[in-house]
């Protein structure tokens, strides 16, 4: 039986662990050639790799460090030599992106350096991967990106995580109308609070009873529970759902 990503090459920044290697197994599993972004832990995307060609996916890694200022530049060069050696190509169909860093800081402990450095990795770097991507993608493909469900509920000990989400659920909408002429989708998917190892503060019995009680559906989300949602956005089956920002988190805070 056919998958409905075979023949698809898809690029997911983040990819080595936790959600991002969530999407990268899925995308793999429903038939596409996926690309494992890595920023340091090359060993985690190794191992990502390996689960997704023992499960028979095609996968290859790809390390870049998104807060350099080359950080672009260094991934779609890994990029451009990787998938050209496998497909002849460096045109792509579906770019994920997923890296983020949220170190904890509240507002008055956030310093300038950890700042700009959010900023880079979470709005600056997933801007400007989407600009040279877009020149790689081929008509029809998709973009996704990986918003938080801090942009409509702050958590204060993340502030400046909390505020520089909330551009990513505006910039879908303005790529959205910019790539409509080619057919290439734009949406965003918005976690809630999942156990991953950025979500290690749910290991506290407390906080995880906490975060359950403002949920409709009461339990912790897993990092599966939004890669099904990426590959819903990323398959022919969402071809007519673009500029959108699908919340994925259980119905959190849904009413007072």
């Amino acid at each position: 039986m056919a998958r409905p990503l075979q023949g698809k090459t898809a690029l997911v920044t983040g990819a080595s662990r936790g959600i991002g290697r969530a999407i990268a197994e899925r995308l793999a599993s429903d038939g596409a050639l996926v690309a494992v972004h890595y920023g340091k832990n090359q060993a985690a995307a190794r191992e990502t790799v390996e689960a997704i060609t023992g499960a028979g996916g095609g996968a290859f890694a790809i390390g870049s460090d998104l807060a350099a200022k080359d950080g672009v530049k260094t991934l779609y060069d890994a990029f451009d030599t990787a998938v050209q050696a496998r497909t002849g190509s460096n045109r792509f169909d579906i770019l994920v992106n997923n890296a983020a860093i949220a170190p904890f800081a509240t507002f008055e402990d956030t310093t300038e350096a950890v700042l700009d450095e959010i900023y880079t990795v979470n709005v600056k770097s997933p801007f400007f991967i989407t600009q040279e991507g877009a020149k790689r993608l081929n008509d029809g493909g998709r973009v996704v990106f990986i918003s938080s469900g801090v942009v409509r509920t702050p958590f204060p000990d993340v502030a400046a995580y909390s505020a520089l989400k909330a551009p990513l659920d505006n910039l879908v909408k303005t790529l959205g109308v910019v790539l409509g002429p080619r057919s290439i989708t734009v949406n965003a998917v918005s976690p809630g609070a999942t156990a991953t190892d950025m979500g290690a503060f749910l290991q506290d019995p407390a906080m995880a009873e906490a975060v359950k009680s403002q949920q409709a559906l009461k339990r912790i989300g897993k990092a599966d529970d939004v890669a099904d949602v990426v590959a819903f956005v990323a398959s022919s089956d969402a071809r007519w759902v673009t500029g959108q920002v699908i919340e994925a988190s259980g119905g959190t805070t849904l009413t007072f």
